[in-house]
């Protein structure tokens, strides 16, 4: 991590234990913990007070913390000791800290542990790290952008490789190594959807083969430093049906219409309404999820762009648009670009990925 990215992030998320009277902040939530200290591995926890920036972990990932950190003191807890044990000690010796924060996301179990070692108050809290991580900096930016082009890539190569009888187990599998040797993995499990499969949203790969004149629905991701790209692609596999032409249609124009609206200061229900009505009006089912989401270190972060949205769009924030549709037993489309919102627009940031929907045998 930027020295300099690390200092500023520290210093909002201190500004923000100030406002609520807290000396100090717990981190379970893994994306949280690596977004203060660069800390990329699992099971560790981050301790924020005002004047100190702890990590506390296990012999497994000391030296991984070592290189990874940066001005972080890394503490190494007893294999033995469950972390909340360990942690809640640690929290006794801090003769400074009064009143800790600890992240809701934690277990029930964990948080007794944890306040019965540390006796000193804790306070259950949420969003303190998530709210500033919803605007990305330049560093994350990039990161996100390489995770997109290497996605790209990947897809490219991909489509190549296409023919019938390939399987969507195999096709997903396929796209996944492709990713892993231009230097990322996939930051979720790959979906791959031939035919009518295509009409489940989160349709899990299957056996299903490839065969002429199908559609395919491929929604995938790179993880390139942490950092997430989020893209779906649908196209047919020959010449497609003119019920799939129309559909898709319908559904390229109700992104370009979302992405039209999407800028700095709007509505996030402006946005997803955009997207909603173009499909409404040509009389196919309006899909039931939202027209998009905020990516990151998760795959799926603040914003989210649904029906009952509340808030603004800002600046620096980078999320998914994708619209779809999907009729049971005979289709889905859904066709997803990775956006970064700026103050008179946006940029969409997963244009390279190849996007004609008809390939022919």
């Amino acid at each position: 991590m930027n020295p300099e990215s690390r200092k500023r992030r520290i210093g909002i998320v201190r500004t923000r234990l100030r406002e609520k009277g807290l000396d100090g902040l717990i981190l379970t939530k893994p994306e949280n913990v690596s977004y203060l200290t660069g800390f990329a591995g699992e099971e560790s926890w981050t301790i924020l007070t005002k004047t100190g920036v702890y990590l506390l972990t296990d012999s497994r990932y000391i030296e991984q913390a070592q290189k990874e950190c940066v001005q972080t003191t890394i503490l190494q807890r007893a294999g033995k000791d469950p972390i909340a044990q360990a942690g809640g000690r640690f929290l006794r010796k801090l003769r400074s800290v009064k009143t800790v924060g600890v992240e809701k996301s934690i277990s029930v179990g964990m948080f007794e542990i944890l306040r019965k070692n540390a006796g000193i108050p804790l306070k259950p809290v949420a969003g303190i790290v998530e709210e500033p991580r919803n605007t990305k900096d330049l560093d994350e930016t990039a990161d996100i952008m390489a995770a997109a082009a290497i996605a790209a890539q990947a897809f490219g190569e991909i489509l190549q490789q296409i023919k019938p009888g390939m399987t969507e187990n195999a096709m997903a599998g396929a796209l996944d190594l492709q990713m892993r040797k231009l230097g990322a993995k996939n930051s979720f499990e790959t979906i791959v959807a031939f035919g009518p499969n295509g009409s489940r949203p989160h349709h899990r790969p299957t056996q299903r083969k490839l065969k002429p004149r199908d559609t395919v629905l491929i929604d995938f991701g790179a993880r390139y430093e942490g950092y997430c790209c989020d893209i779906t692609r649908s196209f047919a596999f020959g010449t497609p049906t003119p019920t799939y032409r129309a559909a898709y249609a319908v559904v390229e124009k109700a992104q370009a219409a979302a992405i039209a609206v999407a800028r700095a200061g709007v509505e996030m229900v402006e946005v997803d309404a955009a997207a909603r009505a173009v499909i409404r009006e040509s009389g196919l089912p309006v899909y039931g999820h939202g027209t998009g989401h905020g990516i990151g270190l998760e795959i799926h972060e603040n914003p989210f762009l649904k029906e009952d949205a509340q808030g603004k769009l800002h600046a620096g924030q980078i999320l998914t648009i994708e619209p779809g549709v999907y009729i049971p037993d005979k289709l889905g489309i859904r066709i997803e670009d990775d956006i970064l919102i700026t103050e008179t627009g946006c940029k969409v940031i997963t244009s390279e990925c190849p996007c004609n929907h008809v390939l022919f045998l």
